[in-house]
């Protein structure tokens, strides 16, 4: 990074997934035009597929891994890392790309399926949009280029189930007392507030099964945001917001994209 304060020009690849290109397009939307305000340059995958949305564990299963280790190689054919924004796309795309770094039997049988140039082996580097605003940009640089800062705001990070584990193989941050989105709140001129249900599920994957349960998870996040002063929430995830939103009942603190109010601190919303 220069000492002008300006970021060097920096290309990656960029995985959005289905949700962001449906439901969640604020989240898509907001997340190019703040990295086109930080200098840093987003390529869309060419003809990607679905994740499959939830990472299959059955070491037996091969197929439902194929579309992300596509995705994978598409990115190391370009020389360059992959980012994702969305939570479950990138819990998946990392996991599996974990197995092919660390499992030869899943490895193996992997590439047998393909038809690949050269096998792939898991050599690409996959980063979460906020690793790359707190490890390649740098808060410290975002505060420079804020224009709208937020102030006055008292914002919760949610931040899930699947940002953070398993944290052997996610690396994102600490699982049990997370710092990076408070620290990306504060980059903005808002205050974080930190509640104990921040890494807790909100019952997102268990909604259509058991709506009741999900209302209660729901509930308690909120109730656990709001009770400590939060008066808005931000998270990563569709299936979260979603989640919150609609089976959070009992509350009304709104929930955000973080890339939303990263556009508007930006002054690109």
């Amino acid at each position: 990074m220069s000492d002008s304060g300006l970021i060097k020009n920096m290309t990656y690849s960029y995985y959005p997934g289905c949700t962001l290109k449906t439901k969640a397009k604020d989240l898509d939307m907001y997340a190019k035009k703040s990295a086109e305000a930080l200098g840093i340059t987003l390529e869309e995958i060419d003809e990607w597929q679905c994740c499959g949305g939830v990472y299959p564990q059955a070491q037996d299963e091969i197929a439902t891994k194929l579309s992300s280790i596509r995705t994978l190689n598409s990115a190391k054919e370009k020389g360059q890392d992959l980012i994702t924004v969305c939570s479950a796309c990138h819990h998946v795309l990392k996991r599996v790309n974990h197995d092919m770094q660390t499992n030869d039997d899943i490895c193996t049988r992997a590439n047998n399926y393909m038809e690949l140039a050269e096998p792939y082996k898991g050599e690409t580097n996959v980063i979460h949009y906020l690793e790359m605003l707190r490890d390649i940009v740098g808060f410290d640089e975002i505060k420079k280029k804020v224009v709208n800062p937020l102030k006055d705001k008292k914002i919760g990070a949610y931040y899930g189930c699947m940002l953070l584990r398993p944290s052997s193989e996610m690396g994102f941050d600490d699982p049990e007392n997370p710092t990076i989105i408070e620290d990306f709140i504060k980059a903005l001129g808002a205050t974080p507030v930190v509640y104990p249900f921040r890494n807790e599920c909100c019952g997102g994957y268990v909604t259509l099964q058991d709506k009741g349960l999900a209302e209660k998870k729901s509930n308690k996040v909120l109730a656990s945001a709001e009770g400590n002063g939060a008066e808005m929430l931000i998270t990563a995830c569709p299936l979260c917001l979603y989640n919150l939103t609609t089976n959070g009942t009992e509350h009304q603190i709104p929930v955000y994209y973080f890339t939303e109010l990263l556009a508007e601190a930006l002054g690109v919303k």
